[in-house]
């Protein structure tokens, strides 16, 4: 007999009000975690943080059509409903808040959010309309589920920079947390789109991990930047992977970075094997 689910699962922005506004009435603090659902042990530990800074969480699981380009995987993005719920449901989530495409970009729905700052650059010379439909559809989030505290995956660390600035710049209410990036034991950084991985790509990938760590050890070191990077690229590409980028960038602004003298220093990748593209970035050691 299959044990019933405690987390609650809302379709509309109504439903969505009516229980956080019955919470905040009791006094209770409310933390949001925004997913497209497939979700896996990197979005758990999102969940688990939510711990620490809510008495209850609400996760979105909306595979938002708006940040894709005409050209990429919307319609083979892994959709596991049932399987997502549970994992909520272990995790201790309140509420799921499930759209679908109507709630969310009901018929006439014309605004989006125009961007600059960390959002230049990067994933846009690549997908130039992403994080116009991520900040949107953020914003419509944080909005319509009013948390005190919304949580990111600094897996997505130029996402996480946007959402940050994006919230600061229009006074939306919500504290933007970032949680550090869950990985394989082989150092491969999770993702839903890991499930795409033949089994050669798959043990090829973890080398953007080493390719990251290798080239903060020596800029931390005190190597040339342009040299350590370059070197990185070179390793990546001798693994089979074909380079979107890897730069060396302010960790807050993502700005150009030439020495360690320019600030605090984040190491960004994107790169594709097979048919699969992967994302990952490090921190440089101070």
């Amino acid at each position: 007999m299959t044990t019933p689910r405690a987390i609650r699962t809302v379709h509309t922005v109504a439903e969505l009000r009516q229980q956080v506004g019955a919470w905040r009435a009791g006094g209770e603090r409310v933390a949001l975690v925004p997913t497209m659902g497939a979700l896996h042990v990197g979005h758990v530990a999102l969940m688990e943080a939510a711990k620490a800074h809510a008495e209850r969480t609400v996760v979105t699981i909306f595979v938002n059509p708006t940040q894709f380009a005409p050209t990429e995987d919307l319609g083979r993005y892994p959709r596991t409903l049932e399987a997502d719920l549970d994992k909520a449901d272990g995790a201790g989530v309140a509420l799921a808040f499930v759209p679908d495409v109507n709630e969310m970009y009901p018929e006439g729905f014309a605004t989006t959010i125009s961007l600059a700052g960390p959002a230049l650059g990067l994933e846009t010379d690549f997908r130039p309309t992403h994080f116009a439909g991520v900040a949107t559809v953020v914003a419509k989030l944080l909005n319509q589920a009013a948390p005190d505290v919304a949580l990111f995956g600094e897996k997505d660390y130029q996402q996480l920079q946007v959402v940050t600035r994006m919230a600061r710049d229009l006074d939306l209410p919500a504290r933007i947390l970032g949680v550090p990036t869950v990985r394989e034991a082989d150092g491969l950084a999770l993702s839903s789109r890991n499930v795409y991985l033949s089994a050669e790509d798959r043990a090829a990938a973890p080398a953007l991990h080493r390719a990251l760590t290798t080239a903060a050890a020596a800029i931390a070191g005190g190597a040339d930047i342009a040299e350590s990077i370059e070197a990185a690229r070179r390793a990546v590409a001798a693994a089979g992977f074909a380079l979107d980028y890897l730069e060396a960038r302010h960790a807050a602004t993502l700005a150009p970075v030439a020495s360690r003298a320019d600030g605090p220093i984040r190491l960004l990748v994107a790169a594709r094997i097979g048919t699969t593209r992967l994302i990952d970035n490090l921190a440089v050691p101070d």
